[in-house]
Formats: structure tokens, sequence, C-alpha cells
């Protein structure tokens, strides 16, 4: 499959680097040298990855990643940070925001090139996973008939459509696979960042503080100590 990857950096050396490298790969690589443009090719591409460096002029990295996962054109495009701010504050915040990995600068092309493969085809599985399941699957709450058409990758409560970033939307499916099942914190990493990602408690506590506002409290439950079930 021909990956279309979007490389955002501010820095022209870096863009004409890690771009040659990733198409010598065989990527199609679309380049942007600030977030306002980034968001403007995201939207006329529809890149499967985006790469992106923090620092940048007229729209930081962190803006520019929370703009991509509010834009509906994006439901699953996967957004990874390169960048030469590795401190765990900046990491920590990037995941908050909706990225799905984290890589830091300087790093070998060949490693960058062999990382951004194995996350490609880490998302590939899920999606497989996912549509195995079936195109549309629904269960009822106390009050609620909440679904997941895993086709569009969208959750459907009461039959309104609801939009979530792909972190939510893979923690959902997760939880809602297995209703009443207590899925532990080390079962949600695995499945949801990967066992190269580090992510702190915290990290996975936003995203289902996010889901409950969105689907409603009583249908994510919190077994202190272990971790979270759906019912």
């Amino acid at each position: 499959m021909g990956y279309k990857i979007l490389l955002v950096d501010d820095e022209p050396d870096i863009l004409e680097f890690v771009g040659f490298n990733l198409e010598r790969e065989g990527f199609e690589v679309h380049t942007a040298s600030n977030g306002l443009e980034a968001i403007e090719k995201a939207r006329e591409i529809i890149p499967h990855l985006v790469l992106l460096d923090v620092m940048m002029p007229e729209m930081d990295g962190m803006q520019t990643c929370k703009h991509l996962r509010e834009m509906p054109e994006l439901p699953h495009t996967i957004i990874v940070f390169l960048s030469a701010r590795g401190e765990d504050e900046s990491q920590l915040l990037g995941f908050d925001i909706g990225a799905d990995d984290y890589i830091t600068k300087p790093i070998h092309p060949k490693l960058l090139v062999s990382r951004i493969k194995a996350i490609l085809k880490r998302a590939e599985s899920v999606h497989d996973e996912e549509r195995a399941e079936g195109a549309m699957e629904s269960s009822s709450g106390s009050n609620d008939v909440i679904g997941i058409d895993t086709e569009r990758f969208v959750v459907i409560k009461n039959g309104q459509e609801l939009l979530l970033p792909r972190k939510e939307f893979q923690l959902m499916c997760l939880l809602y696979s297995k209703p009443h099942k207590v899925f532990s914190r080390e079962e949600i990493y695995s499945s949801i960042w990967g066992s190269e990602v580090i992510v702190g408690d915290r990290t996975i506590d936003v995203h289902i503080r996010k889901l409950r506002t969105k689907i409603g409290e009583e249908h994510i439950v919190t077994i202190k100590g272990v971790g979270y079930k759906f019912q």
C-alpha cells in the first residue's frame, strides 16, 4: 500500500533529508513548513500519517496536532511527533492531545523509517481486527443505545454519530468488544499504544475522562487498582 506521509518541519534541511529517506522506502511524501500550512495540506491530501515537529512558527506542533484531531476529514490519520524536545512533560502533553507516538531527534534515518513502518503496521492490524468484528455492533445501556460502526470509525449514541479522536475510538472499541470484562491498564497500554510507547497513568485517565463526557459516565466503570470495564 502506498502510504501518504505529511512531513511538517520549519527546517528545510529536515524536510529534504527525512523526505528523501521516506521516499526511498516507497512512501508518498508531502511537506509543510508550519502548522497552518500543515492543516491545509492535510485537508487536501488526507495523509495516512503526519510526522510533526513541535517548535514551529505560525502555529506550533501541539496546537497543530489538536487542530488535526478535530478535523472530521481525518478520523484515523496517525500523528507522530518528531522533535528535539524529549522531556517527559512534552511527550505526555503530546499524547494527551491525541498523538499516536513521539520520536525524539536526533535519530538515525534507518531507525526512523523502521519506527514509522512499525507504527503503520500496528495501526493496520488494529483496523483489520476491528473490521473483523463486523461493520456494525450495538449494545444497550440503562438509558442509552450505543453502537460502533467500525467501517466509518464512528460511535453511535441514541442514533447520533460521534466522531472521536483516534485513540479514544480505539479505547472505546477495546472496552466495547467485551462488555463487563475488566481490562487492566497493562492490557489497554499494550492494545492501544503498543509495547514500544511509554505512557503514564495520566494519559489513560485523560482518555477515559474524555470518553465518559461523550458517551455517558455510567458506561465506563473504574475498578480501583485494576482497570476499566464497559457496561
